[in-house]
């Protein structure tokens, strides 16, 4: 029995064992996977980074390189036809225009969970995502 009732699903990654977890509770929560999105947010480059400086280095080859990963993480893809897309920009704002476009019924996220100092400096994308969300969000935590 799913756990939500739910159309559209959508999972951001940034590759880490908790968005690992978070993909596949979506998967084994909603069974038809053909309405779980993925999505991995790239930070803008910065003009003054070694790539950019001896044009090395690209949005393009950066989305190219993720979309590899992601499918070397996630083999069966094909059987299980997740949609991934990787865009550029502040992850938290990506997330939730995302979800608002797409029309989302809820996100799934998971969290890092970083307190204190850290969380204050580094700010925190699933809290963001929380408090802005147009739909629910389920937050994956350890």
């Amino acid at each position: 029995m799913p756990l939500f009732a739910s159309d559209n699903v959508l999972v951001p990654t940034d590759f880490s064992e908790q968005s690992y977890q978070a993909i596949n509770r979506a998967i084994e929560s909603f069974g038809d996977t053909t309405k779980i999105h993925v999505i991995h947010v790239l930070s803008p480059l910065e003009p003054t980074q070694p790539g950019m400086v001896w044009q090395t280095v690209d949005h393009q080859t950066r989305t190219d390189h993720i979309t590899t990963l992601f499918h070397k993480t996630f083999p069966s893809e094909a059987d299980r036809p997740i949609k991934f897309s990787v865009i550029v920009g502040n992850p938290s704002s990506e997330i939730i225009d995302y979800a608002g476009s797409h029309t989302i019924d809820l996100i799934i996220i998971p969290s890092q969970g970083r307190t204190g100092l850290s969380r204050f400096l580094l700010g925190s994308v699933a809290e963001r995502v929380v408090r802005f969300a147009p739909c629910p969000v389920l937050v994956v935590r350890r």
